[in-house]
């Protein structure tokens, strides 16, 4: 489990080819501190398990599904990545529950700068659509965001200095993509009303 707030920007060093999949060479500093082998990390809002560490970086495998519903895939040697380590049971929940298992890839529409902050406007796949609230909490690239308003097909956020400053959100452009992951809540809300519902 995550929680949302990136703790570094890290870098893809490499990328291995390994019987259909990929092992994900990340160059990073903060999340290697007392990071073992076999533990979490959310690489772009993606949760990769660790398979070899050291003080500047780590290696995580990515399986095919990772590589193709998410951005993962099109990441190549120095892609920047959002990096964050699983929550501990007695740390601070400070964004919203993440699970790190991406529901779809949105696109990014329009970027606005503010005098403080940039509004940001995504397409979000039609499957996804449903799950998306105003005022409600969502990952994108695993960073955790309010909805700022939602559309038929799309939801826009605000990107507060700090955000644009410590994340790869700071660099979205038009027509880049992004890993979307919303609330599970709401997955599990529908899933648990889907019966009563006739």
């Amino acid at each position: 489990m995550f929680t949302g707030l990136v703790e570094e920007v890290g870098t893809v060093r490499d990328r291995e080819q390994v019987d259909g999949a990929v092992l994900l060479h990340v160059a990073a500093t903060a999340v290697t501190v007392d990071l073992s082998d076999g533990d979490s990390v959310a690489v772009a809002g993606v949760c990769l398990t660790v398979v070899d560490h050291h003080a500047g970086g780590f290696t995580a495998d990515v399986m095919p599904e990772s590589l193709a519903r998410t951005t993962l895939g099109a990441l190549g040697p120095g892609a920047p990545v959002n990096l964050e380590r699983a929550v501990r049971a007695d740390g601070r929940l400070g964004g919203h529950l993440v699970q790190g298992h991406v529901d779809g890839v949105g696109t990014v529409l329009r970027r606005t700068p503010g005098p403080r902050w940039d509004e940001v406007e995504i397409a979000v796949p039609a499957t996804l659509a449903r799950y998306v609230a105003e005022k409600g909490s969502i990952a994108v690239e695993g960073v955790s965001l309010t909805v700022t308003h939602v559309t038929q097909d799309s939801f826009g956020v605000a990107l507060i200095p700090t955000t644009l400053a410590v994340t790869t959100l700071g660099t979205l452009v038009t027509g880049g993509l992004v890993n979307l992951e919303v609330d599970v809540v709401a997955k599990y809300l529908e899933r648990l009303t889907a019966g009563a519902v006739r």
